[in-house]
């Protein structure tokens, strides 16, 4: 019972994050202005906490079915339709919960070797793990009342005792060994996670390169910025870097779990729009000179469009951007998921 407990609290807080983290990237259209900028670091915690508490979830999930295999395959299937119900939330439960926990591991090391969007079908088995999870609960309310009640021998707690500490081991070996890519206390001992941010061009990791973004120094050659407005205008890099500038320190925080703090210098977003002639409370429409992704247009409610911190960014950490890092321009805002920082960028629409 105590792994289940263990179990179901890494499930609830990793369904909540993600929730969170589905949201800040796919808001409905009711909730769009009321995403937060503040604070900076916000989805750097949720989602490195929906990472983690997913990681954890894995070891507990094969603690977890390490103890009641056996259960799994009683013969009869079934002793009465109550008990067929129970098997049937049990099995709907297991399945969900293992597809939605290994689709999400090897999307965190960026394979995706099905044809189906994972983002649709994360968040969809989610709603499904969270709904069989309560379902399970319900049938077993009489059993898990029951054990509350019982007291256990010597030996079976000593068993329970052992078993309950390897179990926790594996979960403590596991989370310190992939929660400093998020967690930066602890970044000496990413061993087993799927990036280093210490291990990075110009300080920040890149997922996508501009290579697979189909974008080259030669694409980018006679690049001028384009903005839409009440007065559209094309403004050349020359003519940005001259423009004032601002450096703020935002972190960069990605679905795969892994976040870094860096300096961020260029032109206030704000700045750009109110050129444009953009009425107060404006929306932006972003996009890339990348040549295909689903990312590749980005939506950009008012309130970071408008909020001081917001940079088309020009320079990563004192340097001028790197082709992989979105050379010669692009998008750094506070609070927001990685996949929503364009590079590459192009042309500015307000909305």
């Amino acid at each position: 019972m105590a792994i289940g407990r263990w179990l179901g609290a890494a499930i609830v807080v990793c369904f909540l994050t993600g929730l969170i983290s589905h949201v800040l990237q796919h808001p409905p259209g009711w909730m769009t202005g009321l995403l937060p900028t503040r604070p900076v670091w916000g989805y750097r915690l949720t989602q490195g906490l929906h990472v983690a508490s997913g990681l954890a979830a894995i070891v507990l999930v094969m603690a977890k079915l390490w103890t009641v295999y056996p259960r799994l395959f009683e013969w009869p299937p079934f002793r009465s339709l109550a008990h067929l119900v129970e098997r049937l939330t049990i099995a709907l439960l297991v399945a969900a919960t293992v597809f939605e926990l290994f689709t999400g591991l090897i999307n965190i090391l960026q394979w995706y070797p099905w044809p189906f969007s994972f983002t649709q079908a994360h968040f969809a088995v989610g709603w499904i793990v969270a709904g069989s999870l309560l379902l399970h609960l319900a049938v077993k309310a009489p059993l898990i009342r029951a054990h509350w009640r019982k007291k256990t021998s010597d030996v079976d707690a000593a068993d329970r005792r052992a078993l309950l500490a390897g179990v926790g081991a594996a979960v403590g070996v596991v989370t310190l060994t992939t929660a400093g890519q998020s967690f930066t206390p602890l970044r000496a001992f990413t061993l087993l996670a799927p990036r280093s941010p210490d291990l990075a061009t110009q300080g920040v990791p890149v997922n996508r390169t501009a290579a697979a973004a189909r974008v080259s120094h030669a694409s980018a050659d006679g690049w001028a910025l384009e903005v839409t407005g009440p007065r559209p205008y094309r403004i050349t890099l020359a003519e940005l870097n001259a423009l004032p500038q601002r450096r703020v320190r935002l972190p960069i925080a990605c679905v795969e779990g892994w976040s870094v703090n860096a300096w961020w210098s260029g032109v206030p977003i704000g700045d750009l729009l109110e050129r444009a002639g953009a009425p107060p409370g404006s929306a932006l429409r972003v996009t890339s000179l990348e040549a295909w992704g689903y990312y590749r247009v980005m939506e950009m409610p008012a309130q970071y469009a408008a909020d001081p911190q917001t940079l088309l960014a020009l320079r990563l950490n004192d340097e001028v951007l790197s082709l992989d890092h979105g050379y010669p321009a692009r998008i750094i805002a506070p609070n927001r998921p990685g996949v929503l920082q364009t590079k590459w960028v192009s042309r500015l629409e307000v909305r």
